[in-house]
């Protein structure tokens, strides 16, 4: 579901750009405040494995389509909302600044569209309220489908909207609204039951990794070595060597595009802003669509496999999980970092 710039104008992108960095400033904030300064590790490893999962694309049966996680409900889970919130926008930023996925114009549509709903809305006023009490498996498996369905229904509503109020494509919103929905309802399905899964997995390892609320307090203190290296090893082989196995379908977005004007990819104005941006994310993107630039092959090399095979086993795609989820972790540390060198600064104070 990630945006790109051709589907927005720049008043709307600056507007998206305007009310995401106010929630990455409220959120930094609240984090400084509240947050247990020994879950910052816990930011950029969770950071690492949603950049690399959000690279397996499952296919979505019957529709030729495909759709991935979104990230921000298990992040919450784990982190908190203000955490999640500034660990998705860290691994959209890479996202967008490196490997070319989603517009740079678009970026703060895209960080509100994955963040906001899951972080603000589903994760504290669906999930937690169904949560709430002992703690049970069913419960998990149905709290994480319903707050995943409806947090992907907001966000894909959303892509729909700032496309409309944008005005530069010529997609129907009748006909694009009825495409996005249903498609990203299975998507939520899908996101719902992995989201709960791994949750699971570390409710069962260390519950006290969970965020406040979900998890006992005990009051002792915890060491989450065990969890973080286990997290961080499933973060390289899902990058590293799952990604091979994403579906070639386009996804839910590219999809809808497609049964609306006959094009998974739209062509935005040649001029201006769009063009501006589009020669910087050009040079800084070094592993466009996660894989090396194309080049001529050289003489007696082996060449990669033809688009279409499945499970692509590409080098490029390998490197790009890895690389991308070490840039993702380190920014994610480093905000975290931050936050608590200005907490220990103003307690001096």
């Amino acid at each position: 579901m990630h945006m790109a710039d051709a589907l927005i104008s720049p008043a709307v992108g600056g507007t998206m750009y305007a009310a995401s960095t106010a929630l990455i400033a409220y959120s930094s904030k609240k984090i400084k405040d509240e947050m247990d300064n020994s879950k910052i590790p816990l930011m950029g490893v969770m950071g690492a494995f949603i950049f690399a999962a959000m690279m397996i694309n499952f296919t979505i049966p019957a529709t030729g389509s495909s759709g991935h996680i979104g990230g921000g409900l298990l992040l919450s889970i784990v982190l908190g909302p203000f955490a999640a919130f500034i660990t998705i926008a860290s691994v959209l930023i890479i996202q967008a600044l490196f490997f070319a996925d989603g517009g740079l114009l678009a970026l703060g549509c895209n960080i509100f569209n994955l963040g906001f709903f899951p972080c603000f809305i589903c994760y504290p006023l669906i999930f937690k309220k169904i949560m709430a009490g002992e703690f049970s498996k069913v419960k998990l498996f149905i709290a994480s489908i319903i707050a995943a369905v409806i947090g992907l229904q907001l966000g894909a509503f959303s892509v729909v909207l700032e496309t409309l109020f944008s005005g530069i494509s010529e997609l129907p919103f009748s006909t694009f609204v009825l495409l996005m929905q249903p498609i990203h309802l299975a998507i939520g399905i899908v996101e719902g039951l992995a989201t709960a899964a791994v949750a699971l997995f570390i409710h069962n390892s260390q519950p006290e990794l969970l965020d406040k609320g979900l998890a006992p307090d005990t009051g002792a203190i915890v060491s989450y070595k065990k969890v973080l290296i286990g997290m961080a090893i499933l973060a390289v082989i899902t990058g590293g060597m799952m990604s091979w196995f994403a579906s070639a379908h386009p996804d839910g977005l590219e999809w809808s595009m497609f049964k609306t004007s006959g094009s998974e990819e739209l062509k935005g104005p040649e001029d201006g802003i769009h063009s501006f941006l589009a020669g910087i994310q050009e040079k800084t993107a070094f592993l466009p669509d996660y894989d090396f630039k194309a080049e001529p092959a050289a003489a007696g090399t082996t060449a990669e496999p033809e688009a279409g095979t499945w499970p692509a086993v590409k080098g490029g795609t390998s490197f790009s999980g890895i690389i991308g989820g070490l840039m993702t972790l380190a920014l994610a540390l480093l905000a975290g970092f931050i936050f608590k060198k200005r907490k220990v600064v103003e307690q001096v104070k």
